[in-house]
């Protein structure tokens, strides 16, 4: 799991987009914590820390510590909107994670081993159809990435959700195909060279 993040907040009074304005003058972010049963709660955070946490490239599947009132609460981060034109986070929603529930998150894939894959070797190309799996995980387990082992792989290999193996407890959330993640292609080079040899035969 990526390292846990912690944030600190104050209780928001008052929505809308009049009193949510007036917060972001103040350098404040309004957010919102939802689900677990309870009612949404609604904070604001530092812009500028939120900005610092949002460069780590993990926010979105940290666990998030909101402390807010001399309480702590356990979040995920689900969606962040962003200003058009300065880019600046201008609304979070969080999603409250209480006992043993089950999150959905995008968790990036690392490819390991790729000298030990002949097709690569040979100067083969791996090319990557999905960066991200979107996957069911117990909230207090969520894998930082998922390593894809490419020993063996030869040229033409398709590498798909099957032969991947997942942490325990954690499923993919497509579940209709076996689709795939990366394949091991010939360079353009080499399919040249490979029609040429067939033409002259």
């Amino acid at each position: 799991m990526s390292e846990t993040l912690t944030l600190p907040a104050e209780a928001r009074e008052r929505a809308g987009k009049g009193a949510s304005r007036a917060l972001r003058r103040e350098g404040r972010t309004p957010a919102v914590i939802y689900g677990g049963k309870e009612e949404p709660t609604m904070i604001h955070v530092e812009q500028k820390e939120l900005v610092r946490q949002l460069g780590t490239g993990h926010f979105m599947n940290s666990i998030v510590i909101i402390e807010i009132g001399g309480q702590t609460v356990r979040t995920l981060p689900k969606d962040v909107a962003f200003h058009p034109v300065t880019d600046r986070p201008t609304h979070v929603d969080f999603l409250r994670l209480t006992g043993d529930s089950k999150v959905e998150v995008s968790v990036p894939v690392v490819f390991i081993n790729e000298e030990a894959s002949p097709g690569l070797k040979k100067g083969g190309v791996l090319n990557i159809v999905r960066h991200e799996l979107e996957l069911l995980c117990p909230n207090a387990d969520i894998p930082e990435e998922i390593q894809i082992d490419v020993t063996g792989r030869e040229i033409g290999d398709s590498i798909h959700i099957s032969d991947v193996t997942l942490p325990k407890g954690v499923t993919s959330v497509i579940t209709d195909r076996d689709f795939t993640i990366a394949t091991v292609i010939a360079p353009s080079g080499l399919k040249s060279s490979e029609g040429e040899a067939a033409s002259e035969e």
